[in-house]
């Protein structure tokens, strides 16, 4: 069941790690390229800290983004700036992200993401956590996939099955961690394996790893090389 008032708890947590750990570099480091293909690590914080914004757009009934090149523009016009700068933008917006999440509201209402997408007001909060924690990973300064708190971890992998669960692109999929641990959507960890349920023919392949790994795979982080696949070869994946 979702929680937004503890998952917004959790947001905090998580802006406040990357926030220590972002204020031990200096200028220079900023700069340098991060783990996202042609972004540096003052883009990852240029779209934190505009992320921030666009979700209380989302909450506020308006458009997360003006648009798609106004997102883009926005990033590239923030990332060149001081360590100083980027922290206090990120501090600052991820206040502004909390202070909203902590009116009264209808949490259970639809809102409207991007590309039309819509969920519960109730899960944005966990979208803002899985961003700070996955940006935090590319950074590239020593927080890792295996790092991440285990109950987000399992969460995130839970949501992007979901998300990957019916596409035609995708075939029958069983995600099974190294320990046993499995997923259910119904009712949090069950005792049968997660499938995300595509159109393959026959019974679903079963993917087996670490939770870091099986994470890393899903979210486009890690290649999947460290996974075994039961019945086939490790399915490619279409972009998130």
């Amino acid at each position: 069941m979702i929680d937004h008032v503890r998952d917004l708890l959790s947001v905090r947590e998580a802006t406040d790690r990357l926030l220590a750990a972002v204020s031990t570099l200096d200028n220079a480091a900023v700069t340098e390229p991060s783990r996202l293909p042609g972004w540096s690590r003052g883009h990852v914080l240029a779209h934190l800290a505009r992320n921030a914004d666009a979700l209380v757009n989302v909450l506020e009934g308006r458009p997360m983004y003006v648009s798609a090149d106004a997102r883009d523009a926005d990033i590239a016009r923030d990332a060149p700036r001081g360590l100083r700068e980027q922290v206090e933008d990120v501090h600052d917006t991820a206040e502004g992200f909390q202070r909203l999440g902590a009116v009264d509201a209808d949490w259970s209402r639809t809102v409207e993401l991007r590309n039309g997408v819509t969920d519960s007001a109730s899960r944005v909060p966990f979208r803002r956590l899985a961003e700070v924690e996955l940006h935090h990973v590319d950074l590239g300064i020593g927080y890792e996939l295996e790092d991440l708190p285990e109950e987000f971890t399992f969460r995130e992998i839970d949501f992007l099955a979901e998300r990957f669960g019916g596409h035609k692109d995708v075939p029958s999929i069983a995600l099974v961690t190294d320990s046993g641990r499995v997923w259910s959507r119904a009712d949090g960890f069950g005792t049968g394996n997660w499938t995300t349920g595509g159109g393959a023919d026959g019974g679903p392949l079963a993917v087996r790893g670490r939770p870091a790994d099986l994470l890393g795979w899903l979210c486009g982080r890690r290649e999947g090389t460290a996974l075994t696949v039961d019945g086939g070869l490790l399915p490619a994946l279409p972009p998130l």
